[in-house]
Protein backbone atom coordinates (compact mmCIF):
# COMPACT_ATOMS: atom_id res chain seq x y z
CA UNK A 1 0.00 0.00 0.00
CA UNK A 2 1.41 3.35 -1.08
CA UNK A 3 1.78 6.10 1.47
CA UNK A 4 -0.05 9.30 0.70
CA UNK A 5 2.11 12.44 0.83
CA UNK A 6 0.72 15.44 2.54
CA UNK A 7 0.79 18.65 0.60
CA UNK A 8 2.99 21.35 2.06
CA UNK A 9 1.14 24.10 0.17
CA UNK A 10 -0.86 26.37 2.46
CA UNK A 11 -4.60 26.05 2.23
CA UNK A 12 -6.60 29.02 1.00
CA UNK A 13 -8.37 30.76 3.84
CA UNK A 14 -11.71 32.37 3.12
CA UNK A 15 -12.32 35.60 4.99
CA UNK A 16 -15.68 35.62 6.74
CA UNK A 17 -15.39 38.32 9.40
CA UNK A 18 -14.62 41.99 9.62
CA UNK A 19 -11.21 43.65 9.72
CA UNK A 20 -11.37 45.06 13.24
CA UNK A 21 -7.64 45.61 13.64
CA UNK A 22 -7.00 46.81 10.11
CA UNK A 23 -8.50 47.96 6.84
CA UNK A 24 -9.84 45.38 4.41
CA UNK A 25 -8.84 45.76 0.76
CA UNK A 26 -7.07 49.16 1.01
CA UNK A 27 -6.84 51.13 -2.22
CA UNK A 28 -5.87 54.61 -3.42
CA UNK A 29 -8.19 56.64 -5.63
CA UNK A 30 -6.76 59.69 -7.36
CA UNK A 31 -8.30 62.81 -8.87
CA UNK A 32 -6.64 65.54 -10.92
CA UNK A 33 -7.73 68.93 -12.22
CA UNK A 34 -5.18 70.71 -14.42
CA UNK A 35 -5.47 73.60 -14.83
CA UNK A 36 -7.94 74.39 -12.05
CA UNK A 37 -10.02 77.47 -12.92
CA UNK A 38 -12.29 79.18 -10.40
CA UNK A 39 -15.23 77.06 -9.32
CA UNK A 40 -15.98 73.77 -7.58
CA UNK A 41 -14.29 70.62 -8.86
CA UNK A 42 -15.16 67.09 -7.69
CA UNK A 43 -11.91 65.16 -7.51
CA UNK A 44 -12.91 61.83 -5.93
CA UNK A 45 -16.41 60.32 -5.68
CA UNK A 46 -16.78 56.95 -3.95
CA UNK A 47 -19.90 54.84 -3.52
CA UNK A 48 -20.28 53.13 -0.14
CA UNK A 49 -20.16 51.36 2.05
CA UNK A 50 -16.49 51.85 2.86
CA UNK A 51 -13.90 53.25 5.23
CA UNK A 52 -12.10 56.56 4.77
CA UNK A 53 -8.51 56.26 5.97
CA UNK A 54 -6.76 59.42 4.76
CA UNK A 55 -6.49 61.97 1.95
CA UNK A 56 -4.01 64.46 0.57
CA UNK A 57 -4.85 67.40 -1.70
CA UNK A 58 -1.93 69.19 -3.35
CA UNK A 59 -2.19 72.59 -5.04
CA UNK A 60 0.35 74.03 -7.40
CA UNK A 61 0.15 77.77 -8.09
CA UNK A 62 -2.51 80.22 -7.08
CA UNK A 63 -2.47 83.80 -5.90
CA UNK A 64 -3.98 83.87 -2.39
CA UNK A 65 -4.55 80.27 -1.13
CA UNK A 66 -8.33 80.69 -1.07
CA UNK A 67 -8.83 77.20 -2.45
CA UNK A 68 -11.04 75.16 -0.13
CA UNK A 69 -10.68 71.42 0.49
CA UNK A 70 -14.11 69.86 1.05
CA UNK A 71 -14.71 66.33 2.34
CA UNK A 72 -18.30 65.07 2.52
CA UNK A 73 -19.31 61.69 3.90
CA UNK A 74 -22.89 60.54 3.31
CA UNK A 75 -23.84 64.10 2.38
CA UNK A 76 -22.45 65.55 5.61
CA UNK A 77 -19.66 68.09 5.69
CA UNK A 78 -16.58 66.74 7.46
CA UNK A 79 -13.96 69.23 6.24
CA UNK A 80 -14.23 72.59 4.51
CA UNK A 81 -11.03 74.55 4.94
CA UNK A 82 -8.93 76.76 2.69
CA UNK A 83 -5.17 76.45 2.37
CA UNK A 84 -4.91 79.99 3.81
CA UNK A 85 -7.10 79.14 6.81
CA UNK A 86 -5.09 76.00 7.59
CA UNK A 87 -1.93 78.12 7.62
CA UNK A 88 -3.52 80.92 9.65
CA UNK A 89 -4.87 78.46 12.24
CA UNK A 90 -1.44 76.94 12.70
CA UNK A 91 -2.38 73.55 11.26
CA UNK A 92 1.14 73.23 9.88
CA UNK A 93 2.31 70.25 11.90
CA UNK A 94 0.93 66.91 13.10
CA UNK A 95 -2.02 67.36 15.45
CA UNK A 96 -4.95 65.31 16.80
CA UNK A 97 -7.51 67.33 14.83
CA UNK A 98 -6.71 65.40 11.66
CA UNK A 99 -5.85 68.28 9.27
CA UNK A 100 -2.35 69.42 8.38
CA UNK A 101 -1.14 71.87 5.72
CA UNK A 102 2.37 71.24 4.44
CA UNK A 103 4.20 73.28 1.85
CA UNK A 104 7.32 73.60 -0.25
CA UNK A 105 8.32 76.49 -2.46
CA UNK A 106 6.06 75.29 -5.29
CA UNK A 107 3.35 73.06 -3.81
CA UNK A 108 1.00 73.19 -0.82
CA UNK A 109 -0.69 70.07 0.49
CA UNK A 110 -3.58 69.62 2.90
CA UNK A 111 -3.69 66.17 4.49
CA UNK A 112 -6.73 64.68 6.19
CA UNK A 113 -6.50 61.70 8.52
CA UNK A 114 -8.20 60.99 11.82
CA UNK A 115 -7.14 58.63 14.65
CA UNK A 116 -9.68 56.05 13.48
CA UNK A 117 -11.13 55.39 10.01
CA UNK A 118 -14.45 57.06 9.20
CA UNK A 119 -17.27 54.89 7.85
CA UNK A 120 -19.25 56.02 4.82
CA UNK A 121 -22.45 54.12 4.15
CA UNK A 122 -23.54 55.72 0.88
CA UNK A 123 -20.90 58.08 -0.47
CA UNK A 124 -17.66 59.93 0.00
CA UNK A 125 -16.86 63.05 -2.02
CA UNK A 126 -13.62 65.01 -2.00
CA UNK A 127 -13.79 68.29 -3.86
CA UNK A 128 -12.15 71.69 -4.02
CA UNK A 129 -13.60 75.16 -4.45
CA UNK A 130 -11.07 77.37 -6.20
CA UNK A 131 -11.46 81.09 -5.39
CA UNK A 132 -8.14 82.25 -6.83
CA UNK A 133 -6.42 82.59 -10.18
CA UNK A 134 -3.37 80.83 -11.64
CA UNK A 135 -3.88 77.41 -10.02
CA UNK A 136 -1.80 75.19 -12.29
CA UNK A 137 -3.12 71.88 -10.95
CA UNK A 138 -4.78 70.17 -8.02
CA UNK A 139 -4.04 66.54 -7.26
CA UNK A 140 -6.03 64.50 -4.70
CA UNK A 141 -5.40 61.03 -3.30
CA UNK A 142 -7.85 59.21 -1.04
CA UNK A 143 -6.93 56.02 0.80
CA UNK A 144 -10.00 53.94 1.55
CA UNK A 145 -10.99 50.37 2.28
CA UNK A 146 -13.86 47.97 2.66
CA UNK A 147 -16.04 47.70 5.73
Amino acid sequence: MAKRRRSTAPKAVEFTGTCASGICDPVRTQGLKAPAPSGTHDLVNLVGPGLFVAAAVSKQGGTNDLTFVILEIDGRNVTNLSFAAANNQGLTQHNPYGLVMLHSTAIKTVTIGFPTPLVYKRSLKLSVKVNETNVVQILANVIHGAV
